[in-house]
């Protein structure tokens, strides 16, 4: 492992050495690429010094220990020894983790729609209580987020919505919400006390900075029309909400959040960038997860990935087959535990694929 980490460390004085480089400084793209690399580099360095001291107190506590001459020495040297090979094991597998090669996406901010699927009025409904848990989720995380665009519906929720996430890694934790969340539950409209199936589909995009996606001015349409609300009326008389149609891909952003139309437009250009970018990001995340077989990563929208049953109060994630008995928390943006063992299978599959390449 020492060799790894030191090959690790070879990089990271490189790396440290081309930021503050002028021609590095001056091209954006390559710039921040490498201060993410660099942020990155720096945590496992933090994590190599731990594994180095503690290596060196083994080596120092076997060398008393076989030098016997000390008593009092050898019996300290012992519990330095037990100790250290207690922590050893964990630090390892830390470093095997922090070791497997991220995804350059995920450190970007993200940009969420949620549609409601089948289901009428109680699908808007449960796609308002998904946006609910996913914004709560964010807030507890400490991460900005921002309405871009939204329709609702006529019995409350939402038909659909989109909103920006600003943060640390926010599309690497995002990105496994995305597919189809699934509900069985007693509709607030239904009468006869019958339990429904309804859906709601998430979709996450990488946020693309300008210098990822290059779009011809001559390629965009651009409308401009009144902010509408609920019920479909005007909420203002001024034409601030703006709709980009990309013509080549017949992509359609909009927004209609700001009162301003300037700043609508900037918001709906920063969206029709994620999804052109994550068009191309999905052509190749199915073509790797068609490699790795993985369910965990795969770019397929129309998959299932999650039931909510409020009758057994029973939260299931298909791809992972984890089932929770914690609807209630889960559903008001407690999702963490989720997350971390969809990442776990995830960093695991890739472990082992790194390990097969060797």
């Amino acid at each position: 492992m020492i060799d790894k980490l030191n090959i690790v460390k070879q990089r990271y004085d490189e790396v440290n050495d081309l930021i503050i480089q002028p021609d590095i400084i001056s091209d954006q793209k390559r710039y921040v690429e490498l201060t993410k690399e660099y942020k990155d580099l720096k945590d496992l360095m933090v994590e190599r010094d731990k594994y180095i001291e503690l290596t060196d107190n083994i080596a120092e506590a076997e060398e008393i220990i076989a030098d016997g001459s000390d008593a009092e020495m050898v019996d300290m040297a012992k519990m330095q020894l037990e100790e250290a090979k207690e922590e050893l094991p964990a630090l390892e597998e830390k470093i095997r983790m922090m070791l497997v090669p991220k995804d350059p996406e995920d450190a970007k901010n993200a940009v969420v729609e949620v549609r409601a699927g089948t289901g009428g009025d109680e699908a808007s409904i449960f796609a308002g209580d998904i946006y609910k848990m996913l914004t709560k989720y964010c807030e507890s995380k400490g991460w900005s987020v921002s309405t871009v665009d939204f329709s609702e519906g006529t019995n409350g929720g939402f038909k659909e919505i989109q909103f920006e996430v600003s943060g640390e890694d926010v599309y690497g934790t995002l990105k496994y919400e995305a597919g189809v969340h699934r509900v069985q539950r007693v509709p607030q409209t239904e009468t006869q006390g019958r339990v429904h199936t309804s859906a709601a589909t998430v979709m996450v995009f990488p946020e693309a900075e300008e210098f990822d996606v290059q779009i011809d001015p001559k390629d965009v349409r651009i409308d401009y029309f009144c902010s509408s609300g609920p019920g479909g009326q005007s909420v203002n008389t001024t034409y601030s909400a703006v709709r980009l149609t990309h013509e080549p891909t017949g992509i359609v952003a909009q927004c209609q959040d700001q009162k301003s139309q300037h700043k609508n437009k900037e918001k709906a250009f920063k969206v029709l960038r994620s999804r052109l970018y994550d068009m191309e990001l999905a052509k190749k995340q199915e073509e790797d997860a068609a490699k790795r077989g993985s369910m965990v990563t795969s770019g397929d929208r129309s998959a299932k990935i999650r039931t909510y049953n409020y009758p057994q109060g029973r939260v299931t994630d298909h791809r992972i087959n984890l089932t929770l008995y914690d609807l209630q928390n889960i559903i008001n943006g407690d999702i963490q535990k989720i997350i971390d063992e969809l990442k776990l299978v995830a960093n695991t599959e890739k472990l082992k694929e790194a390990s097969d390449s060797l």
